[in-house]
C-alpha cells in the first residue's frame, strides 16, 4: 500500500509539473513582444503564494517529500513568470504589482513561518499550515466564482424581467390602443364642433354678402330720364280728366 500511494503521488507530481509548465507559452509571447499586453499577473503572484506555504508545509510534514518536490518546482516556475511580468509590465502596472507581490509573497509568507515556528508548537503546527494551504488552494479554484455568480444573478434577474414583459405586453399595447381611440374621438368631436361653428360662419356671411349685393345692384340700376317722368305725368293727368 506505501509504495502504490508513492506510485500515485509521482503520477500526481508530475500532472502538478504540466500544469506548472502551461503558461511557458504564453511568457515566451511575453518575452518576445516585449510586452505583457492584456495579461494578467495576479494569477501568477497568488499561485507563487500558495505553491510556498505548501512547500513550507511538506518541510514540516514527516515523509512530506511529495508535496515538497512538487510545490517547490511549482514555486519556482511562479517565480520566474511573476519576475518576467513585472519586468515587460507598464510602469504603473509593475509598481501595483510589486506592491501586490511584496505583501502576499514576501509579506503574508513572512508571518505565516514566523508565527508557526515560535507561537505553534507540536502537531498544531502542522495542522495550522494545512488548513491555511487547504484555504487558500480552495480559494484559488473557486475564484472564477466571482464572475460566475453576478452573471448567474444577472441572468435570473434578466429572465424575470422578460418574462413579466411578456405577461404585461399585450395588456400595456390594448391600454394604449384604448388611449389612441379615445384621442381620436375627441379630435373627431373638436373638429366636428369647429366645422359646424365655421359653416355657421359661413352662412351669416353668406347672407349678408347676398343683401349687400341686392342693394348694390338696387343702387345701381338707371333712372328714367326727367323728361319721361312729366310725360308720364301728363298722361296721368289726361286720364284722370276723360270720362
Amino acid at each position: 500500500m506505501a509504495s502504490l500511494s508513492f506510485m500515485v503521488g509521482i503520477f500526481g507530481n508530475i500532472i502538478s509539473i504540466l500544469v506548472f509548465t502551461s503558461p511557458i507559452k504564453t511568457f515566451w509571447q511575453v518575452v518576445k513582444k516585449r510586452c505583457t499586453e492584456n495579461y494578467k499577473g495576479v494569477p501568477y503572484i497568488t499561485t507563487l503564494l500558495s505553491t510556498s506555504l505548501w512547500s513550507f508545509y511538506g518541510i514540516l510534514k514527516p515523509g512530506g517529500l511529495l508535496v515538497l518536490t512538487v510545490n517547490a518546482a511549482g514555486a519556482i516556475m511562479q517565480f520566474i513568470y511573476v519576475t518576467l511580468f513585472l519586468i515587460y509590465a507598464p510602469k504603473d502596472k509593475r509598481i501595483q504589482l510589486m506592491k501586490l507581490v511584496a505583501l502576499l509573497d514576501v509579506g503574508f509568507p513572512g508571518v505565516v513561518v514566523a508565527v508557526t515556528l515560535l507561537a505553534i508548537h507540536g502537531n498544531m503546527r502542522l495542522t495550522v499550515v494545512g488548513i491555511l494551504c487547504a484555504a487558500l488552494t480552495i480559494g484559488m479554484y473557486a475564484s472564477p466564482l466571482a464572475v460566475m455568480v453576478p452573471n448567474g444573478i444577472g441572468f435570473i434577474l434578466g429572465s424575470a424581467q422578460l418574462i413579466l414583459y411578456a405577461i404585461y405586453k399585450n395588456q400595456s399595447a390594448a391600454s394604449k390602443l384604448e388611449e389612441s381611440t379615445e384621442e381620436a374621438e375627441e379630435d373627431g368631436s373638436a373638429h366636428l364642433v369647429k366645422g359646424d361653428v365655421e359653416i355657421g360662419s359661413y352662412n351669416v356671411e353668406d347672407e349678408n354678402q347676398l343683401k349687400n349685393r341686392t342693394i348694390a345692384r338696387g343702387r345701381s340700376l338707371p333712372k328714367p330720364p326727367v323728361s319721361r317722368q312729366y310725360s308720364l305725368q301728363k298722361i296721368m293727368k289726361t286720364l284722370s280728366m276723360s270720362p
